[in-house]
């Protein structure tokens, strides 16, 4: 997600769009989750996808003017599926908004509550992120405000139950500042194990970073901030989620990249253990985790950008476990038939793309 600073305006190719999704495709993830621990399975190499139409658009109203609904974070809690995400004005003021429905045939029809109407207020936020922390048995939502921010609820079907924002950190890292350049330091990402808390950041600048605390003191006492993988900026750029893979020790970094007709795709890393070392998995344009080289449409092919989103997670809490065996990914995409629109007015909607290729 980008953030509040001005943008070059982006051109758009030319294309279709399709607005129906794939009912097969969509009616096994009503279902809750197993609360048994999936066995971790080998990840492949290549992966393959089909995608709905988009599924999630905006619904301005009086008060919002919205144009676009971006960086989806989605959880199955309490037989709903509940998706919190960014939106964007008329004006380029950036916000949050929330969503809910048992099945995915009602996300396009499921009324939309904008967060302005908690203690989150209506200043910039963007790029949310939302788990239950089961030691503090307390849900988070995680987002930008120019800095590292939270709120908390008890309850995460009641949008306008979040606290005012707080902060991880009160101010950039020095390492962040000094390898930044005309970049932005966003899009934060919260991890957890049996021990530490780690908190991921990106920063348009080819940098991943990475602060840690104990689980015992979360949200409080994020340091020691320092760059775990780095490449050139377009190769690695914004947008990451780290997953705990199954019952495994692995994990799982997804992170957008830009490809060379400047369309936005997934790269992914694997590393053993959250403070491990990243290794490249499908982790190329021609062989991305999730881009316009793997993503078929069978209703007609909407977007050329699979950009930034949520793989769907197996639970809910801070452990970010998936199930190899059955990825999908909540993703943002944009009608490529707009061209010369300023990136905060591209119309943006949420798709739902679901691996195909046999993994397990």
């Amino acid at each position: 997600m980008r953030t509040f600073r001005s943008r070059s305006r982006v051109a758009i190719i030319a294309g279709g769009v399709a607005a129906a999704f794939v009912a097969a495709t969509l009616a096994a993830t009503a279902e809750e989750p197993s609360a048994d621990p999936v066995q971790a399975e080998q990840l492949p190499s290549s992966y393959e996808w089909e995608s709905t139409g988009p599924l999630i658009s905006p619904q301005p109203d009086a008060g919002h003017d919205i144009v676009s609904v971006k960086d989806p974070t989605v959880v199955r809690y309490d037989d709903q599926w509940l998706v919190y995400m960014t939106t964007a004005n008329t004006a380029g003021g950036w916000s949050m908004a929330y969503t809910s429905f048992s099945d995915w045939s009602e996300a396009s029809s499921a009324p939309q509550t904008f967060l302005d109407s908690s203690a989150i207020g209506s200043g910039y936020a963007a790029a949310p992120h939302v788990f239950y922390f089961e030691p503090g048995d307390e849900w988070y939502l995680v987002y930008q405000t120019g800095l590292p921010s939270y709120s908390t609820t008890d309850d995460p079907t009641d949008p306008t139950s979040w606290s005012a924002p707080q902060n991880f950190q009160d101010s950039m890292p020095p390492i962040v500042e000094e390898n930044i350049g005309n970049g932005n330091w966003l899009d934060f990402w919260v991890t957890c194990d049996d021990v530490n808390c780690y908190l991921f950041s990106a920063d348009d600048n080819g940098h991943l970073y990475r602060a840690e605390t104990t689980v015992g003191e979360f949200p409080n006492g994020f340091d020691d901030t320092q760059i775990v993988l780095e490449d050139t900026r377009n190769n690695l750029f914004e947008g990451e989620g780290v997953y705990k893979v199954g019952d495994s020790g692995t994990y799982l970094l997804v992170m957008e990249a830009i490809g060379a007709d400047g369309r936005r795709y997934f790269r992914s890393f694997t590393a053993e253990g959250l403070d491990g070392e990243w290794q490249p998995l499908a982790a190329t344009e021609e062989n991305p985790f999730a881009g316009s080289a793997n993503v078929g449409f069978p209703d007609g092919q909407w977007t050329n950008d699979i950009s930034h989103g949520e793989v769907v997670r197996s639970g809910y809490d801070q452990t970010m476990e998936i199930d190899p065996c059955n990825l999908q990914l909540l993703y943002q995409g944009v009608d490529p038939s707009q061209t010369d629109v300023e990136y905060s007015q591209l119309p943006y909607r949420l798709g739902l793309a679901t691996a195909t290729n046999e993994s397990c």
